[in-house]
C-alpha cells in the first residue's frame, strides 16, 4: 500500500474493489432480440429463444372449443382490447402448453416469456422489466403451475394477478397450465379445513388464487375418435405413407401399451412411426 496516497484516491480504490465483489447489475432486456424468452431468476435475465418448440395451431385436434376460446382472448389482447388471464387445467398430455405456444405463434407481434414454477416469487421483478417496455405486448407463460402445503409463493402470484397496488401491467397477460383446477392438492385443502381456527376462511384464502384467472379452460381425457383424429392429422401433415387401416390399428395398439389416450401419446406414436419409416419430422 502506498502510504503517501491521498485519502480520496484510496477510498475510490476501495469503492471500486467492493463494486467488483458485488453482484453484477442486471442488464436492461432487449426484447427486440426474439419473439420468445425464458426468464432466468438467478441472473435476472431474459434468455432469447430463437426457435420455440411448438406445433402449428391447425395440428392440435380434439380441443377445438379450447383453441377458439384462447385464440379469441389472445387476439383481443394483441389488439389492445381487454382480455383475461387464463388458467388451462385438466388431463395430462392433452395439449395445454402446446396450445399456448401454438396460439402465440399464430398471432404476430406478441412476445412470449416463460417463467419457471420455482421462480414464481420473482414475478414482481419480471413485471418491472415488462412494464418498462410498453411498446411490446407479452404473454407471460408458466407451465405446470401448482403449490404444495408448505409453499407460500402463491401469495406473490395472487398479488400480481389482481391484488397488488400496481396491478398487472396493461401490456402483460398471464397464461398458466396445471393439472389441478384450484392449483392446490386436495389434501392441502382438507388439511386447512381440519386444522384452521376458521376453516372456511382458510380454504377460501387458498382457493381464491385460481379465481383470479378470469378464464378457465378445462382439458379432459380424449375419446378414441379424437385420439385417432390427432394421429391422422399428424400423419397427413408430415406425409407419412401408411394405409389408413394400418395407421389406426398401430395407433390403438400404441395407446393400449401406454395405458391411455392423449395428444401426447398420439405425438409419441407419430415420432415412433416416422422413425421406422425413415422420415424426418
Amino acid at each position: 500500500m502506498n502510504f503517501q496516497e491521498p485519502v480520496s484516491g484510496l477510498m475510490e480504490r476501495i469503492a471500486q474493489a467492493l463494486e467488483r465483489l458485488g453482484p453484477a447489475r442486471p442488464q436492461t432486456p432487449d426484447f427486440r432480440a426474439a419473439d420468445a424468452f425464458v426468464f432466468q431468476a438467478e441472473t435476472d435475465r431474459f434468455s432469447p429463444v430463437q426457435a420455440v418448440n411448438r406445433l402449428p395451431l391447425p395440428l392440435l385436434k380434439g380441443i377445438d372449443r379450447n383453441r377458439d376460446t384462447l385464440l379469441a382472448n389472445t387476439q383481443r389482447f394483441a389488439q389492445g382490447l381487454p382480455a383475461n388471464n387464463a388458467l388451462l387445467w385438466g388431463a395430462r398430455g392433452m395439449g395445454k402448453s402446446s396450445l399456448i405456444k401454438a396460439v402465440h405463434g399464430a398471432i404476430p407481434g406478441l412476445k412470449l416469456v416463460e417463467i419457471h414454477r420455482e421462480d414464481i416469487a420473482a414475478l414482481p421483478r419480471v413485471l418491472t422489466h415488462l412494464r418498462a417496455a410498453p411498446q411490446h405486448r407479452f404473454i407471460l407463460f408458466c407451465d405446470d403451475l401448482s403449490f404444495e402445503t408448505i409453499d407460500t409463493s402463491y401469495k406473490s402470484l395472487k398479488a400480481v394477478l389482481e391484488g397488488g397496488i400496481e396491478g398487472r401491467p396493461a401490456n402483460v397477460l398471464l397464461y398458466a397450465t396445471s393439472n389441478r383446477r384450484h392449483l392446490m392438492p386436495r389434501e392441502m385443502v382438507e388439511n386447512e379445513r381440519s386444522t384452521a381456527i376458521n376453516p372456511s376462511e382458510a380454504v377460501e384464502e387458498k382457493l381464491s388464487l385460481s379465481d383470479r384467472f378470469g378464464l378457465w379452460i378445462g382439458f379432459h381425457n380424449c375419446s378414441q375418435d379424437d385420439y385417432l383424429a390427432m394421429v391422422r392429422g399428424y400423419a397427413e401433415h408430415y406425409r407419412l405413407d401408411v394405409p389408413p387401416e394400418t395407421l389406426d390399428r398401430e395407433a390403438l395398439e400404441w395407446a393400449r401399451g401406454r395405458g391411455g389416450r392423449s395428444g401426447r401419446v398420439a405425438w409419441q406414436f407419430i415420432q415412433d412411426l416416422a422413425g421406422r419409416l425413415g422420415t424426418a419430422l
